[in-house]
C-alpha cells in the first residue's frame, strides 16, 4: 500500500478548513471532521517529538554524528563552502599525508658525526675544495615497540671467599634507582589509565601477556602515591584557573561505587553524582580542571570563584541553559551556548527541513564570521566591532522570524521545532553575548571536548570505587588536559614533577605546564 502523501496545514489553514466543513456538513459529521482534525494535529506532534527524542537516544548510544547543514538537511540546495572564511593559500601543494620528523617532539634525538670527515677538511671529491657542514642534516626516524611499562632484571654476581666465607657482590650499574618502581612508570600508568581510558585490570592482562606482570592493585598503589607527591601542582592550577577571564563549565553523569552504596542504605537528601569539567581562559593558554561527586556544576564553579582575587573584574562564565551551571554566591557575565541552541534545531530539522535550513544556515554565517576574526587574528576589541557588524544584523534578522512564527501561529509552540524557537527567545540576550561583550566566546564546545576525558574513563572503567579514588582521577586529568591544551607533553611533566618534588612543594607556580620547562634550565644551569 502506498503510504499517504503528508499535508502540513498551519493554525490558519485548518480553521478554514472547518469552517468549510461546517458549512457544508450536518453538525454530527462536522464533530466527527473536528475530532479527526484534532487527532491527527496530536498525532502529528507527537511522531515529531517521539522522532526527536529518538535521535537524541540514538545519539547517546552510538555517538554524534555530523551536524553540518549538509549532512542534518541531506539533500540541501546551500551552495558549499559558502560561509567558510578564506585559505590564505590555495595553491599551496598537498603533502604525502606522513608526519615529518620534527613531529616526534617526544623522540630521543641521536646526532650522527661523519666517520671520516669534518668540516675544513679537503674533499675526498674533487681533493681541491673544502667540505663544510649543512644546515639541515639528513634525518631518518626509526619507530621501535616494547611494553607500555619495560623491566629491567639485574643479575649482580656474588663471590665467595673459600677461607673466610666473605661474600663480594657487583655492584648496580650507575643510575639504577633504589625503587622498584621509577617516576616514569607512574607518570606512564597515570596516562594511560586517566588520559587514554585504559583500565588499571586491561593493562594489567596487556602487561602479562607481554612477560612483565604489573596487578591491577599495585598500579593504584603507584597512582595513589604519585598523587600525593605532585598535589601542589593541582591546587596552583586550582588557582590559577580561578583568575581567568573567560570560564567555561559543565557536567556529565558519573558513578562512585561509595555514594552509589549511600544512596541505597543511608536515602541520602541528593542522590546525583556528577564530574564537572572547567575550562579557564589564560593568557599563558587554558586550564582545564574537573570535579567529582555530589556537587552540580554551578556550586563547583562558586568553590573555584573563591579563590579568585578580588581586585578582579567579574569573569565571562560560558555554559548551556540548565539554572545548575550558574554559581550561586559569585556574580559572572552569564553567557549561554549557541551550539546547544542550534542542535535543537539539528534533532528536529527532519521534520522541518525548510525552517530548520533557513534558521541554520543564518547561524553558519555567525560561525563564518567568528572563524574570520580568529584567521586574522584580531584583538578582542576588533572582534566585537567585527560581529556588531556583520553578526548583529544577521542575529536580529533571525530573532524578528523567530516571533513571527509565534505570533503568527505559523508554528505549533508545543512541536519540536516551536519548543527550539521558544528556547532561543527565552535565552537570547545570554545566546548573543558576542555581540556586546569583549571575548565573550560563542559556545561551550572546548568544555565539553574537555569532558570526553571523563566520559572515556566512565565508558572503559564504569566507575570509580571510592570518592578518594575520584578525586585521585580528577588530579590527573585536569594535569593531563591542561597539558593537552598547553602544547606540553604530559608524561614529561609529570617525570619532571616527580624529580622536583620539593622543589615543587615550595614554589608550585614555577612548576606549571606553560613553564616548568624553563625551571628546568634554570637548575641545569
Amino acid at each position: 500500500m502506498k503510504p499517504p502523501e503528508r499535508i502540513d496545514l498551519d493554525t490558519e489553514q485548518t480553521e478554514a478548513l472547518l469552517q468549510r466543513a461546517k458549512e457544508a456538513l450536518s453538525e454530527e459529521d462536522y464533530k466527527i471532521i473536528k475530532s479527526m482534525v484534532a487527532t491527527i494535529h496530536l498525532l502529528s506532534q507527537s511522531v515529531d517529538q517521539k522522532a526527536a527524542s529518538i535521535r537524541r537516544l540514538l545519539k547517546m548510544l552510538f555517538g554524534d554524528r555530523s551536524e553540518k547543514i549538509e549532512k542534518v538537511l541531506g539533500g540541501s540546495d546551500r551552495p558549499k563552502d559558502r560561509d567558510k572564511p578564506p585559505k590564505g593559500n590555495d595553491n599551496k601543494p598537498k603533502g604525502h599525508g606522513r608526519n615529518g620528523a620534527d613531529e616526534y617532539t617526544g623522540a630521543n634525538k641521536v646526532d650522527i658525526p661523519h666517520p671520516d670527515l669534518k668540516p675544513g677538511d679537503p674533499c675526498p671529491g674533487c681533493r681541491e675544495g673544502k667540505v663544510y657542514e649543512l644546515k639541515m642534516p639528513e634525518t631518518v626516524v626509526r619507530i621501535t615497540g616494547k611494553p607500555p611499562l619495560d623491566a629491567a632484571v639485574y643479575r649482580m654476581q656474588r663471590l665467595r671467599c673459600n677461607r673466610c666465607g666473605e661474600i663480594f657482590k657487583a655492584p648496580l650499574p650507575e643510575g639504577v634507582g633504589d625503587e622498584k618502581y621509577d617516576a616514569a612508570s607512574g607518570s606512564m600508568i597515570a596516562l594511560l589509565k586517566y588520559g587514554s581510558g585504559m583500565p588499571f585490570n586491561r593493562l594489567e592482562g596487556l602487561q602479562a601477556s607481554l612477560g612483565v606482570p604489573l596487578p591491577a592493585s599495585t598500579q593504584w598503589e603507584i597512582v595513589e602515591q604519585l598523587a600525593d607527591r605532585i598535589y601542589p601542582a593541582y591546587l596552583e592550577l586550582n588557582f590559577q584557573g580561578a583568575q581567568g577571564d573567560v570560564v567555561y563549565n559543565d557536567d556529565t553523569t558519573a558513578k562512585i561505587l561509595e555514594l552509589m552504596k549511600e544512596n541505597k542504605e543511608e536515602e541520602p537528601e541528593r542522590k546525583g553524582i556528577f564530574t564537572t569539567g572547567i575550562v579557564s581562559n589564560m593568557p599563558n593558554g587554558k586550564i582545564a580542571l574537573f570535579y567529582t561527586g555530589r556537587k552540580h556544576a554551578g556550586e563547583n564553579m562558586d568553590d573555584l570563584l573563591r579563590q579568585r582575587q578580588t581586585h578582579l573584574e567579574n569573569p565571562i562564565q560560558m555554559c548551556d541553559g540548565l539554572s545548575r551551571n550558574a554559581p550561586k554566591a559569585f556574580k559572572t557575565i552569564f553567557l549561554n551556548c549557541l551550539a546547544h541552541g542550534r542542535r535543537k534545531f539539528v534533532e528536529v530539522a527532519a521534520g522541518f527541513p525548510g525552517e530548520c535550513q533557513y534558521i541554520l544556515e543564518a547561524l553558519a554565517k555567525v560561525y563564518g564570521n567568528d572563524a574570520i576574526a580568529k584567521e586574522r587574528k584580531m584583538t578582542p576589541g576588533q572582534r566585537l566591532s567585527f560581529h556588531q557588524m556583520n553578526s548583529s544584523p544577521v542575529m536580529k534578522k533571525l530573532k524578528t522570524w523567530f516571533e513571527e512564527q509565534l505570533d503568527q501561529n505559523q508554528v505549533e509552540p508545543n512541536s519540536g521545532l516551536g519548543q527550539a524557537i521558544s528556547y532561543m527567545i527565552r535565552h537570547w540576550k545570554e545566546l548573543t553575548g558576542f555581540l556586546r561583550v569583549k571575548n565573550a566566546p560563542l559556545d561551550n564546545n572546548i568544555c565539553e571536548m574537555a569532558l570526553k576525558k571523563a566520559i572515556l574513563h566512565r565508558k572503559n572503567a564504569l566507575f570509580y570505587k571510592t570518592q578518594h579514588g575520584a578525586q585521585v582521577g580528577d588530579l590527573f586529568m585536569s594535569l593531563i588536559h591542561t597539558c593537552n591544551l598547553t602544547g606540553a607533553n604530559p608524561f614529561e611533566y609529570m617525570v619532571a614533577l616527580q624529580e622536583h618534588a620539593s622543589e615543587l612543594a615550595e614554589h608550585p607556580e614555577n612548576w606549571m605546564p606553560w613553564n616548568y620547562t624553563s625551571q628546568l634550565s634554570a637548575l641545569e644551569s
